[in-house]
């Protein structure tokens, strides 16, 4: 039985003003200081917080990490609200499937600042809300799907639509959403399938106008599927673009005997020359990374470190990188 004061168990974590009136919640109940208002209309349980994951929120993410967490918290936030016609596209579609996409929020800003995409085929009515941007698709051009119950962009429409990104981020996403899960040594998920592949991103691109139709082109020819993260992804479109050999990407190395040494975020296996990106946010793992390392020197190896003060400087990266190859 529901005490006076609760709110009825069939209301989720975040639920719309019509469906708590329908449940018999009284309008003074939804203006109680435990229920947060994201949207018009909308009402959020005060302990769910700003992310749909409880164990997201436990941790201390990067801010890359933390903007994705909370698109994914408004979109979730939204979706009782949704028009059964309407879905979630470029940026918040993005997030949803878990990509990774540059920063947009300057610190310091509200979470309201990350609008809500969404989108409609034809002349559908578009949403009218403070904080969603509606966008009129074409069904010739965008693919839908369902994603964890929601109505959202595929992969590679979600890709093609995000066309304005600058180069560098438009292939760190292209990677993501295509890479293969390879077996090698103590590596997981090796069953996990692709999300999409470069050749359905080029179908996509080509299925009719884009904004951006150039930029997603050239990102094409540049995208691989093996790829781990768009610090990566950055390192290496800088070495191609500065008419670099393409590194081979996340190899394993082996000694002489067989035994495992490494994984190498990029490498050269035939001058042993291997380029290593250290993030801030590899802390944890900062004393298996410093053995990781000293055993690929011994192994006669040449590491380059790189961080993201030396990506911002990248002519200093590409001189490092020329002169070890030699």
């Amino acid at each position: 039985m529901t005490r006076i004061g609760e709110l009825p168990p069939s209301l989720g974590p975040h639920f719309s003003v019509a469906e708590a009136r329908e449940a018999g919640v009284p309008r003074s109940r939804l203006r109680a200081n435990d229920l947060a208002a994201p949207f018009r209309g909308m009402r959020r349980r005060s302990d769910v917080g700003g992310t749909d994951a409880p164990a997201e929120a436990a941790s201390t993410p990067g801010p890359h990490r933390a903007e994705q967490m909370q698109r994914r918290a408004r979109a979730h936030e939204y979706a009782p609200r949704m028009h059964p016609e309407h879905f979630f596209a470029q940026e918040t579609a993005a997030a949803l499937w878990g990509a990774p996409l540059p920063l947009f929020r300057r610190l310091g800003e509200d979470d309201e600042d990350l609008p809500v995409h969404v989108g409609v085929f034809g002349t559908g009515s578009l949403p009218r809300l403070a904080g969603v941007t509606g966008h009129r698709m074409r069904q010739t051009t965008t693919a839908v799907c369902t994603l964890d119950g929601l109505r959202v962009t595929t992969p590679a429409s979600t890709w093609a639509s995000l066309g304005t990104l600058p180069l560098h981020d438009l292939v760190a996403l292209g990677d993501y959403f295509c890479r293969v899960w390879r077996p090698g040594y103590g590596r997981p998920d090796t069953d996990r399938r692709p999300l999409t592949t470069p050749a359905r991103l080029r179908a996509a691109t080509a299925s009719g106008r884009r904004v951006g139709v150039r930029r997603l082109r050239e990102a094409l020819t540049l995208v691989r599927t093996d790829a781990w993260s768009p610090r990566e992804s950055k390192v290496r479109c800088i070495l191609v673009e500065a008419s670099l050999p393409e590194p081979e990407l996340n190899i394993d190395v082996y000694d002489e005997h067989g035994g495992f040494i490494a994984c190498v975020d990029l490498a050269y296996p035939g001058r042993k020359v291997a380029v290593e990106y250290h993030g801030i946010w590899h802390s944890s793992t900062y004393a298996h990374d410093v053995e990781r390392i000293a055993r690929l020197r011994a192994a006669g190896w040449t590491v380059i470190e790189v961080t993201a003060d030396l990506v911002r400087r990248p002519a200093d990266l590409i001189s490092r990188v020329r002169q070890a190859l030699g």
